[in-house]
């Protein structure tokens, strides 16, 4: 009797007491003749305004999301999502209280790639092609079910069935007009290392007067940052008098959408006027299966996405609409992940770029990964000291609060994807930034649930993607080929904490003097994300500004180092 109930206080010490709510998760064959692969989304809502998958984000006001990973499931089979889901912003389903909840199912479809490296991954079917920039929550072929209401108990029950029985529709392709022109193409490069088509596009602003001047030749900047679904900020017509207000928490500003309707109308009247710089402007595209955006370098999980702009989309895109096809008439400029990535193709493109305008980049020193030095500290998620340990942040508000620390961050994505991909940002900076795992995956940089850093994978990090290592370890070779080219702004007070980078790399670049670094770092005062340089006009504004702001800058140094013989008359018209 007594090995009895030892047995049973054993079994009641790793139960708990009252099982969680579950949820079983089908779809009808309707939706897939065949076996799926995927990452299962359980989303709850107590905010009755919208759908469920439209309110899961990183901040204060999100909902709730549960993930499992689903491999050959099954038409009308049911995967089950208990109290071992990964969780956010609860950990479990245990934990999630009674209540009345709005509830929805979405299944994130995978697709089985054979890479060129040897390995078979399954990763989120996003081809470049499909249009939504690997937004789980619209891409095109991912199932949901309709929203429900339920009212969930405390104790255990049977599971609560969910039906997978819509599918997002595909996106229309964009229509050309005037001004903004598309183009997409089918990527060599990438279709060799992802062992099937993979695509790479672009919108193109034209100047005014392209069209009447087939003779012209122009200039080109190339605008790096997070899948653009047109030009952005450009508008042909005035304001929409009927547009409905809102109010920016960002910016503090009610009827921040007008404001910016009128900024891109201003942007307009500016580019057809007489005197404004004739440049091509580009925004690329280059979403990819981990992320909407690739980092524009290459790189051992994703693909050589760096030569693929480079020799790929951008020489088409010079030649289909007449750009000069030279590095002295070639700019490249962007904000956050496009501040980084305007660095560095500058960097590792030396020779292709007569300049970088880079504003509040992602880090570009890892000794301040955000708020981790990854070189020396053991935890991304704690401070450790002698006898005491600090939760770190990774998102700061205007006031200094933090929003969500580094621990949470994790857990959001972990929710979201198993083996880094969650499409999220700490998982795409390590697919860019690792070697390959065993598994054909990214290696971790760190563990996503204790935090604990992997050093010999931060220095992989160090030398191939850390831009100020990189720049100190080669300005002999590198210096005098950017001379004049860095240009670098931040916010002091930079909600990611971006500035902490930039410290590091200013500190290298003042002191360089074979040959002098001849560019320029900038500080908003307490500006947050993502001040790009303008001292006269508050974020809000500023950052509707990029080009009225860069390009004017931009022909100024073309005038400056165009080579002897140089054609600086074609686009003056």
């Amino acid at each position: 009797m007594l090995p009895r109930l030892a047995v049973l206080a054993g079994l009641l010490s790793v139960l708990p007491l009252t099982a969680g709510p579950r949820f079983a998760v089908s779809f009808p064959k309707e939706m897939s003749a065949t076996p799926l692969d995927g990452r299962l989304l359980l989303l709850l809502s107590t905010d009755p305004s919208d759908e469920p998958r439209t309110q899961i984000n990183d901040s204060v006001r999100t909902q709730i999301v549960f993930g499992i990973d689903v491999d050959g499931l099954k038409p009308g089979q049911q995967a089950t999502f208990d109290a071992s889901a990964a969780g956010y912003p609860l950990q479990s389903l245990n934990d999630l209280p009674p209540g009345k909840y709005y509830v929805q199912a979405l299944l994130d479809v995978y697709a089985t790639f054979h890479l060129a490296n040897g390995h078979t991954v399954k990763l989120p079917a996003d081809d470049g092609n499909r249009g939504d920039g690997r937004q789980w929550n619209h891409a095109p072929g991912n199932l949901y079910s309709k929203p429900i209401t339920l009212d969930v108990k405390a104790s255990a029950s049977a599971p609560v069935a969910l039906v997978l029985d819509q599918k997002i529709p595909p996106i229309p392709e964009p229509k050309d007009t005037k001004y903004v022109r598309h183009v997409r193409i089918q990527s060599d490069l990438l279709t060799k290392f992802w062992g099937r088509p993979m695509y790479l596009g672009a919108h193109v602003l034209v100047p005014e007067g392209f069209d009447e001047h087939p003779e012209a030749h122009y200039p080109v900047a190339i605008f790096h940052g997070h899948f653009p679904d047109s030009i952005e900020g450009f508008r042909t017509e005035p304001p929409d008098p009927n547009l409905k207000p809102d109010y920016s928490e960002r910016f503090h500003l009610a009827g921040y959408n007008r404001i910016q309707e009128e900024e891109a109308y201003k942007f307009y009247q500016t580019w057809i006027s007489p005197k404004f710089p004739r440049f091509l402007v580009v925004e690329i595209q280059h979403a990819n299966p981990y992320y909407d955006d690739s980092y524009a370098v290459n790189s051992a999980n994703l693909g050589p996405y760096g030569d693929a702009i480079e020799h790929e989309l951008i020489p088409y895109i010079e030649k289909k609409f007449r750009g000069i096809g030279a590095g002295w008439a070639r700019f490249t400029y962007g904000g956050s992940t496009g501040g980084w990535e305007a660095l560095a193709v500058q960097t590792f493109y030396p020779d292709d770029y007569n300049g970088a305008f880079v504003a509040c980049p992602d880090p570009v020193d890892f000794r301040a990964f955000t708020t981790i030095n990854l070189y020396k500290d053991k935890n991304a998620f704690v401070l450790i000291g002698p006898h005491k340990q600090v939760e770190q942040p990774a998102m700061r508000d205007y006031l200094g609060h933090t929003l969500i620390s580094q621990r949470q961050a994790n857990q959001f994505e972990l929710a979201f994807g198993s083996k880094g991909r969650s499409g999220q940002q700490y998982d795409i900076w390590q697919a860019v930034f690792s070697p390959a795992g065993r598994d054909g995956y990214p290696a971790p940089i760190f563990d996503k649930k204790t935090g604990v850093i992997d050093h010999k994978v931060a220095d992989y990090w160090r030398d191939h993607y850390d831009l100020g290592h990189i720049l100190q370890r080669d300005w002999v070779t590198l210096g005098p080929k950017l001379q004049g080219k860095l240009h670098i702004y931040v916010g002091s007070a930079d909600t990611y904490f971006l500035n902490d980078a930039v410290y590091y790399l200013e500190n290298f670049l003042k002191s360089t003097n074979n040959p002098p670094y001849d560019g320029e770092v900038k500080y908003g005062d307490r500006a947050e994300h993502c001040w790009n340089g303008d001292p006269n006009l508050p974020n809000a504004y500023s950052r509707l500004h990029y080009n009225t702001q860069y390009l004017p800058l931009m022909m100024e140094r073309m005038g400056k180092t165009a080579p002897p013989g140089a054609d600086l008359t074609s686009w003056r018209y």
